[in-house]
């Protein structure tokens, strides 16, 4: 028998890679996909799955009949809830549907998970919820995120995760809803949306235009393959402890300029400029973003020790087969950048 697993937000950028990753990976899975199909969401991301796998569901997870329907037809062994308004500096020209989405999507999600929870059907169900370690805050030059790290979100879009944070873990505490919490690193990979750092660097490098960097590019982040990500989850859904959280990182601490001078540096042995000059002669500094954190850096000991995860791509490894797959696939971003995303500068508006 076919476990049924609910995962929001599968045509995003994460949780396409996710049913991706669990089809190639396992048999025991049938995935219902609840999308709304927002700007970031691409229905060309899973269009070579297979029906009898993969069902899409156009829907909003802050719609209550909706849930109650889908639990009650697919009587779910899991939830993956990846649906989220993610982009800071969307979040800064207008925090609404980050609200709407990341906080009040949540808890309808709670609300049909435990009504259905409590029926007595699923001893084993299991509610994972994916969130981010931007809820953190910033940090120094030497210290790291652990589980127990208090929660210091400096965005609209941070402060709204955070909040949906709390709401799973008093799901828990409160009604014994049986959820995990994983807090994951900057991803990068296949089919993310151009408007995240290292697309738009590469797509800006393709069509010679500049490469906004912000402030002076010295910014860290903890970079995350996205496949190592996914396969991170699918270990906290097969052993993951109920009530617990686990920090996802990809042990690749980079500052941001770093991340545009690898990049150009890929790009010049790959598909040198017309003039002969490297891409970094594209690198424009620019003012920086509103409460911009200056370092995330995750501690991922727990995931290692009790589930036996690590990442298995470096970030030079990763990188490599990143930018492959926008120069193999320009099809897909071209498509974006006519319909969807023109590439401007977002979160200068003032609210």
């Amino acid at each position: 028998m076919k476990k049924n697993i609910l995962v929001t937000g599968g045509f995003g950028f994460i949780g396409s890679n996710f049913i991706k990753y669990i089809f190639k990976n396992s048999t025991e899975f049938k995935v219902v996909n609840l999308d709304k199909i927002t700007y970031a969401a691409n229905i060309a991301n899973l269009i070579d799955l297979p029906d009898s796998f993969h069902r899409h569901i156009k829907g909003d997870i802050c719609d209550r009949e909706t849930l109650k329907k889908l639990f009650k037809e697919f009587n779910f062994d899991y939830v993956v809830n990846f649906a989220a308004e993610s982009h800071v500096d969307r979040s800064i020209d207008d925090p609404t549907e980050f609200i709407n989405t990341n906080i009040m999507g949540t808890y309808r999600l709670l609300e049909a998970a435990l009504n259905f929870f409590r029926l007595g059907n699923k001893k084993k169900f299991k509610f994972i919820h994916i969130s981010t370690d931007e809820v953190y805050g910033s940090l120094g030059e030497n210290d790291y995120f652990y589980e127990n790290t208090p929660y210091d979100p400096s965005s609209p879009y941070s402060s709204s995760k955070a909040s949906s944070d709390h709401l799973v873990r008093a799901w828990n505490k409160t009604y014994q809803l049986p959820t995990i919490i994983t807090n994951c690193s900057n991803n990068y990979g296949p089919y993310q949306f151009p408007e995240k750092l290292i697309p738009l660097m590469i797509i800006n490098c393709l069509e010679e235009n500049k490469l906004p960097v912000y402030g002076k590019g010295k910014n860290i982040r903890d970079w995350l393959y996205v496949t190592d990500h996914c396969e991170a989850i699918s270990r906290v859904i097969e052993k993951g402890t109920i009530g617990q959280t686990y920090n996802i990182g990809g042990n690749n601490e980079i500052e941001n300029i770093q991340i545009v001078n690898t990049i150009c540096d890929i790009l010049d042995k790959k598909i040198p400029r017309k003039n002969q000059e490297s891409y970094k002669m594209l690198i424009d500094y620019v003012k920086d973003r509103p409460g911009h954190d200056f370092r995330y850096a995750i501690n991922s000991d727990k995931i290692k020790k009790e589930l036996g995860w690590v990442p298995k791509e470096s970030f030079k490894s990763g990188i490599e087969k990143t930018v492959n797959w926008y120069l193999k696939n320009s099809e897909w971003w071209k498509k974006i950048q006519k319909n969807t995303y023109n590439q401007k500068r977002l979160g200068l508006k003032k609210i």
